[in-house]
């Protein structure tokens, strides 16, 4: 029963998608079709097994270094167990840990979780009534748990800013991070993975009324191309919402302060500069 040699940990709206998907193109290197299996942290998925999960990894090649990416494994409080689960089962992982502006990654995640009505409001209002999108970008609090259980050095954290400048450079080192046979290279032909530019906002009740094989008979047959891809072009959402002045300097004290925690775990390095523009030189 073969489980991954390294795991793509988060953070949620950071790059890991791309990465995934970058990873997933390398000679060496097998990833499950399967992105976002959430094993260790989500409790339905977890009480299918551990053979449910090495499942997912059979079709990997003998020598090939075996991996995965959950964003939900740094998401607290909302998936407490998965350290400890993964410790269980994998007793020493590789680990990628992916950041960003604190600030825009909470952004992107409104964005997210508002096309898919998930959760309401304007921006304004939903970062006071939705804790998560700013926890989750609490990189400190998030990654703490894994340096406990594993130590600093078994996590290569990068930045999605990082990825975008350095890409060649990033990704070699993490192929080193995880003992890739060969150095790894990037493949430009790959574009950027789920970028905000692709949201819509979903509509209302869309999953019974829209999302399922008659709907989509019937509009396919009675709707006219042009007015179907004019109704979908109006839902996307080209230019992402503004954080109102109050609200951006109470959140970014709170990210400056889990900053701190960051650089006491891993100090001096580049992602604590690259991911805080708003931090003091």
């Amino acid at each position: 029963m073969r489980l991954p040699d390294f795991l793509i940990i988060g953070a949620m709206k950071s790059g890991t998608t791309t990465l995934y998907a970058q990873l997933a193109a390398q000679s060496g290197i097998f990833m499950p079709s399967l992105k976002e299996p959430n094993f260790f942290s989500d409790d339905a998925v977890y009480a299918q097994g551990l053979g449910w999960y090495a499942s997912l990894f059979e079709q990997a090649p003998e020598s090939a270094r075996i991996g995965e990416a959950s964003t939900h494994y740094t998401k607290l409080p909302t998936f407490p167990e998965t350290v400890a689960r993964l410790a269980k089962a994998i007793p020493s992982p590789r680990l990628i840990y992916v950041l960003r502006d604190p600030v825009r990654r909470a952004v992107s995640q409104y964005l997210h979780e508002w096309s898919k009505r998930e959760l309401s409001g304007d921006i304004s209002s939903a970062f006071g009534a939705f804790p998560r999108l700013v926890e989750y970008s609490c990189y400190g609090k998030q990654i703490a748990p894994y340096v406990n259980a594993f130590g600093a050095g078994a996590i290569h954290l990068t930045s999605l800013e990082r990825l975008r400048t350095s890409p060649a450079e990033e990704l070699a080192a993490i192929g080193r991070h995880i003992g890739a046979a060969e150095p790894l290279a990037w493949q430009s032909d790959i574009a950027a993975q789920n970028t905000s530019g692709e949201r819509w906002r979903r509509l209302p009740f869309q999953r019974t009324l829209v999302d399922n094989p008659v709907a989509e008979f019937a509009r396919r047959r009675l709707v006219p191309k042009a007015i179907r891809t004019r109704v979908r072009e109006a839902r996307r959402v080209e230019v992402a919402p503004e954080l109102p002045d109050k609200v951006r300097a109470r959140i970014e004290a709170v990210f400056l302060e889990d900053r701190a925690r960051l650089a006491d775990m891993f100090p001096g390095h580049p992602v604590l500069r690259e991911a805080y523009p708003f931090a003091a030189p």
